[in-house]
């Protein structure tokens, strides 16, 4: 009989499939001269679908520092356009490779000390370098100096900053010798005239063992001869002149 009657009912489709996040394993990012770097979240997307449609992708965290250097792990999340989230990881290497800038004085003066030796660290040849994640140290090579270096000496500054980039610099370091030597006279010594009423004396005479740490480079004495005029006590002056021209005396008796 073909009698057909109809109704009607509201079918809600949903989408609650959450998008499939799929990350890159782990990226690589420099930090740049201001010790700062930042991704995106396409820098961490590796191939994130979904069947009705992404609407956003999303990562955390998205900028790193110089106290960030190493591995981090980055959360991003997919949204899809129902609304639904899938979410994966992914580890970002974060690197420093640029050098400190070093900064050398021109030039310095170190003076030796009474053993003859001296020594200066990286501080001081520094004259303003910088690293903008930090400076690990400061060295100078050759940093210990004797006798034979006096004058000019080139010296190399390594500033190492603290995650092991390194660059040098070189300065003048001039050595110099101030001491004066150790003069040191025989108290006395007698000597007596010849035949022909004179006598002469030399400085090892009245030298009682002078000594410099970088090395005596001539003695002498004020007076070296002595005639009938001289009879009785004498002061004598020896003047003890080092490898450097630094200048000792004492003084004798000379009768």
């Amino acid at each position: 009989n073909g009698n057909i009657d109809v109704c009607g009912s509201t079918v809600t489709v949903q989408d609650t499939t959450n998008p499939n996040a799929v990350c890159q394993e782990k990226i690589i990012r420099n930090l740049n001269n201001a010790g700062s770097v930042s991704i995106n979240p396409s820098d961490i997307d590796n191939g994130s679908t979904d069947s009705c449609g992404i609407m956003s992708l999303s990562v955390s965290p998205t900028s790193f520092t110089c106290a960030d250097v190493s591995n981090n792990i980055v959360t991003l999340t997919v949204t899809d356009v129902n609304g639904n989230v899938g979410m994966c990881t992914s580890t970002v290497t974060v690197q420093d490779t640029i050098k400190p800038i070093t900064k050398c004085l021109e030039s310095t003066t170190l003076q030796l000390n009474a053993t003859g030796t001296g020594s200066l660290t990286g501080n001081d040849l520094d004259l303003t370098s910088s690293d903008v994640c930090g400076i690990a140290s400061l060295s100078a090579s050759p940093s210990d100096f004797t006798c034979a270096e006096v004058g000019a000496n080139n010296v190399a500054l390594t500033v190492t900053d603290n995650n092991g980039n390194i660059d040098t610099c070189s300065s003048t370091v001039t050595v110099s010798d101030k001491i004066n030597p150790v003069a040191k006279c025989q108290e006395t010594i007698t000597v007596e005239l010849n035949a022909e009423g004179n006598v002469t004396i030399t400085p090892s005479d009245i030298d009682d063992g002078s000594s410099d740490s970088c090395g005596i480079a001539s003695l002498a004495a004020s007076t070296s001869t002595f005639t009938c005029a001289d009879i009785g006590a004498n002061t004598i002056t020896l003047t003890v002149t080092d490898v450097n021209g630094n200048v000792g005396t004492c003084e004798t008796i000379v009768i």
